[in-house]
């Protein structure tokens, strides 16, 4: 099909045109052969000049032309994003390529987009040259305006000596999420007590999403570290990150996932409930096999310290409280580490005066540091009547040994004296 031109005539040529008229009607004059000739070679040479000036230069769709302007074609389109959410903003390249191998083609307008996916950006409006089996990319710049679902924009191509190439582009607008899970983390937490744990974060969309990074926070909570940086993440790609939380209070800790789709900024947010409670794993140092003696004044307790939990104690002690006072030389026993179901001895020794038991604690850390102290009292009212009762019994031993001593003295010296007066 060729382009027709409409060319109209200069203005200024009908008004020429028109004076002339007035000049042959005006009062019935009918000018000389000459004068006529003059106006006439004067009109039609500024008719010839004025449509040299008005005649379009454009050129004229050509067999030829036709053809090779369906020898060009979309070879590839590309987004950035791969796929957007809603009201994402991205850029959509065409390739054009022409398949002949002999020709060039000129284009000279392409544009794309539709009322779900919205072109933001200029269309090309400017004549450009594909050379033979060369391709030529145009970027778009959109914004997808729609919810979930697969969007097919169009691209439009026009030639300068042929008709329009149409193609369908397929874009597709998916609002899943980064997906946050808890791999590992205690059953509850105590104050102060440092904790671990794991998270997952993974990718279940179909386009590799960009700088991803975790971030955790929460009133009352320190986390070391407050960030990770885990940087792309590809389709169906997943990665485990561990951190540590030390609550001083019961909060929830929030773990927030930020990331780029394209240059699109999302966010996810996960809470996990922080409160307080036994941890069931924790070491649990058991004192047992207690006994008490006194010496002197000075009480010697002695028993056993056995770990019956799941983690290891760390520098287990042992000393007794007030009203006991302390005393050499076991003021303070130090029974060291002990692993799950193990176990040590302790003595310690101190005074008291006029009370029946005595605080005994244990004290003991955790990997963390983290300082655990527990009491029990110890009777020591039985060990100071038997230790009164043993003491009467004890005087009794030498007084008697004193007696036989003595008779055997006195019953000696009487046999003696009879047998010399004798």
């Amino acid at each position: 099909m060729f382009r027709k031109t409409h060319v109209s005539a200069n203005p200024d040529i009908r008004d020429m045109a028109g004076n002339i008229g007035q000049i042959i009607s005006k009062k019935g004059h009918v000018p000389s052969i000459s004068f006529v000739a003059s106006w006439s070679g004067i009109l039609l040479l500024l008719i010839a000049t004025m449509g040299v000036l008005v005649i379009p230069v454009t050129a004229f769709q050509t067999p030829e032309s036709i053809i090779a302007a369906g020898n060009v074609y979309v070879s590839n389109v590309t987004y950035d994003p791969g796929s957007f959410f809603a009201d994402d903003a991205g850029t959509l390249t065409v390739y054009v390529t022409n398949g002949n191998s002999d020709q060039s083609v000129v284009v000279n307008h392409a544009t794309i987009g539709d009322k779900n996916i919205r072109l933001t950006s200029t269309p090309y409006d400017s004549s450009s040259n594909i050379g033979p089996l060369q391709s030529k990319s145009f970027v778009f710049s959109v914004v997808a305006d729609a919810p979930d679902g697969t969007y097919y924009p169009t691209f439009s191509l026009s030639f300068r000596d042929a008709d329009s190439l149409y193609s369908r582009a397929t874009v597709q607008v998916d609002n899943t999420p980064l997906e946050l899970t808890i791999v590992d983390k205690p059953d509850t937490f105590a104050q102060g007590k440092k904790e671990t744990i794991y998270t997952q974060v993974a990718n279940p969309r179909k386009n590799e999403v960009r700088s991803v990074m975790l971030e955790f926070s929460g009133t009352g909570i320190t986390a070391t570290p407050e960030k990770i940086f885990i940087g792309n993440l590809a389709p169906g790609a997943k990665m485990v990150v561990n951190f540590t939380v030390t609550p001083d209070q019961e909060t929830p800790l929030l773990i927030t996932a930020t990331y780029n789709n394209g240059n699109n900024p999302h966010k996810e947010t996960m809470s996990i409930p922080i409160t307080f409670g036994i941890d069931k794993k924790q070491a649990n140092p058991v004192i047992s096999n207690v006994q008490v003696k006194s010496e002197s004044g000075i009480y010697h307790v002695t028993g056993d310290v056995n770990n019956a939990g799941l983690e290891t104690a760390n520098t287990v002690m042992v000393t007794s409280l007030s009203p006991a006072v302390p005393q050499d030389p076991y003021k303070t026993y130090v029974v060291g580490a002990l692993k799950p179901d193990d176990f040590g001895s302790f003595e310690v020794t101190f005074s008291a005066n006029s009370t029946s038991s005595i605080p005994i604690q244990l004290s003991y850390k955790d990997t963390d540091g983290n300082l655990y102290t527990s009491v029990q009292d110890v009777k020591i009212s039985e060990v100071v009547a038997n230790s009164q009762a043993s003491g009467g019994s004890n005087l009794l031993v030498p007084v008697i040994a004193v007696v036989i001593v003595l008779c055997v003295c006195i019953g000696g010296g009487y046999f003696y004296v009879r047998r010399n007066k004798k």
